[in-house]
């Protein structure tokens, strides 16, 4: 199948290859982006050329949205705040542009009938002991308070809303709740764990680890989330759904730190110093609020459209060194 296109957030981490494999697929594709997060030069490789419309803009500009969205078969709509440490310092910015910007989707959308992606995130499970995490689970979250917490709930109400239009109005929508996704074009300047620690251990710098590291979390390469994305946006059983996509390999941040290490071939003896453990005290909100496990269930994405995880986490993780090394 193919179509039109258009991609909020597009010119993000997963957005661009996102647009990278729609492209490839024969897909018109245009993308929305103000740039807050996502970078141009994601998209410079993206071909055919001719088939890609890249407009800078912010997905709360209601108008803008709404001539986007004409003409489209799907919109995924990945426009987002995101990152832990973004997300704790900006916390009136996250609220606005995961709400808002939703909304303002959702509206347009709504106006044509037009299908709707919304990618969400594992966050809306909160402090749940269940594991592994499945989409009907109920959630346990912290106080409103806290700026960790006031993202998972934005995100969480962004689902809602994704539902209620598909309940209400019929608009055909889905949510995909992403987990941890990595692969190239992540950056860690907000607060991704595998960009920081694989450009650490490549620069022969302290991997910092946030309290005591035996946090778990399962990493999915990006490639892999895509073909989620793209086979739930077309597959129109699954309209009116919540689909987990994440990896499944289980793995604390320690043992994460000590893989990444040993990939980049620091060895054995030299481990034990190039971690450097950073305390809850002084972590702030992002040690003390920390889930503890997140691991999630996706048979239901499986029975739904076929889709699990194909590549490794060495190799993930492999591919990031090797990447990080050539530039």
């Amino acid at each position: 199948m193919s179509g039109t296109a258009l991609v909020t957030g597009g010119a993000g981490f997963i957005g661009s290859h996102l647009v990278d494999r729609l492209l490839a697929a024969g897909w018109q594709v245009r993308t929305l982006d103000d740039l807050s997060t996502g970078r141009r030069e994601n998209l410079e490789s993206a071909a055919p050329r001719s088939a890609l419309r890249v407009v800078d803009g912010s997905v709360l500009d209601t108008r803008l949205v709404e001539d986007l969205v004409d003409g489209v078969d799907v919109v995924f709509h990945l426009a987002a705040t995101v990152g832990v440490d973004l997300v704790v310092r900006e916390p009136l910015r996250t609220l606005r542009t995961n709400l808002g910007g939703t909304e303002s989707v959702l509206a347009a959308a709504g106006h044509r009938g037009t299908p709707v992606l919304l990618a969400s995130s594992s966050e809306v499970y909160g402090r749940t002991a269940r594991v592994p995490q499945a989409e009907d689970d109920d959630r346990w979250l912290g106080p409103p308070g806290s700026a960790r917490w006031s993202y998972a709930t934005s995100k969480a109400a962004a689902e809602c809303l994704a539902l209620a239009w598909h309940r209400e109005r019929g608009l055909p929508t889905v949510v995909a709740r992403l987990f941890n996704t990595i692969g190239a074009r992540q950056r860690g300047r907000y607060g991704m764990v595998v960009p920081r620690f694989v450009s650490a251990a490549v620069r022969g710098e302290p991997l910092r680890i946030f309290g005591d590291g035996s946090q778990t979390r399962c990493f999915c390469h990006v490639r892999d989330v895509v073909e989620g994305l793209l086979g739930l946006a077309i597959h129109a059983p699954a309209y009116g759904g919540v689909f987990n996509l994440g990896g499944g390999e289980e793995i604390s941040i320690r043992n994460l730190a000590l893989r990444v290490l040993g990939l980049a071939g620091v060895p054995d003896s030299e481990t034990a110093r190039r971690l450097r453990m950073v305390p809850d005290d002084e972590a702030g909100e992002r040690g003390a609020d920390d889930m503890r496990r997140r691991v999630p269930d996706t048979r239901r994405v499986e029975a739904a459209i076929g889709w699990r995880p194909r590549i490794g986490l060495d190799e993930a993780l492999g591919e990031l060194i090797a990447r990080r090394r050539g530039e």
